[in-house]
C-alpha cells in the first residue's frame, strides 16, 4: 500500500511533465481516468475475495485516492506549461499537487486559482469527480466489503 503510493509520487514527480504538448495533456488525462476506473474495478473484484475485506477497501482507497489526485495534479502542470495564462504562474510538480489537493478538500486557498477557461472547465471536471470518487467509490467499495462479509449459503437444496 505505502509502496505503491511512494511509487505513484515519486513516477510523477520524475516524469517530464513540463515538456508536453495538448496532445499529451489530453492523453494523460483521458488514458489517466479510464486507468482509474479499470483500478476501481479491480479493487472492487480484490475487496470481494479477500479474507479481510475491510483492510482491503482501506488498501483500495489509500491507492486510487493517490492516483487520482496524481492525475489531475499532472494534467494541471501541463496545461500551466501549454497555456501561461492557465494558472497566472507556471506550476511546478509540487504545485500542480497542491492545487489537486485543495480542490479535492475543498479548501481553495486562493493563492492558485484557474485562470482560463480551459483550465477552469479542468478543475470542474475535477471536482465533480471528487464528488463521483466520495460517493459512488466508497459506496462501491463499501458495498464490497459488505457482500463479503455477508453469510454465504453453500449448501445444495
Amino acid at each position: 500500500m505505502a509502496g505503491s503510493v511512494a511509487a505513484l509520487v515519486t513516477l510523477y514527480f520524475l516524469l517530464p511533465l513540463d515538456r508536453s504538448s495538448a496532445g499529451v495533456a489530453v492523453t494523460i488525462l483521458v488514458v489517466g481516468l479510464l486507468g482509474f476506473v479499470a483500478l476501481v474495478a479491480f479493487q472492487v473484484r480484490s475487496v470481494t475475495r479477500s479474507p479481510f475485506p475491510g483492510l482491503r477497501a482501506v488498501e483500495a482507497l489509500t491507492t486510487s485516492v493517490p492516483f487520482f489526485l496524481l492525475l489531475f495534479a499532472g494534467t494541471y502542470v501541463v496545461m500551466a506549461k501549454l497555456s501561461d495564462g492557465s494558472f497566472g504562474i507556471p506550476l511546478t510538480h509540487t504545485d500542480g499537487l497542491y492545487f489537486a489537493v485543495t480542490v479535492f478538500a475543498t479548501v481553495g486557498f486562493g493563492d492558485l486559482t484557474a485562470k482560463s477557461e480551459a483550465a477552469r472547465l479542468v478543475v470542474t471536471g475535477q471536482m465533480i469527480a471528487d464528488l463521483v470518487i466520495l460517493g459512488v467509490a466508497v459506496k462501491i467499495i463499501t458495498g464490497a466489503v459488505s457482500r463479503r462479509r455477508a453469510p454465504r449459503d453453500d449448501t445444495i437444496s
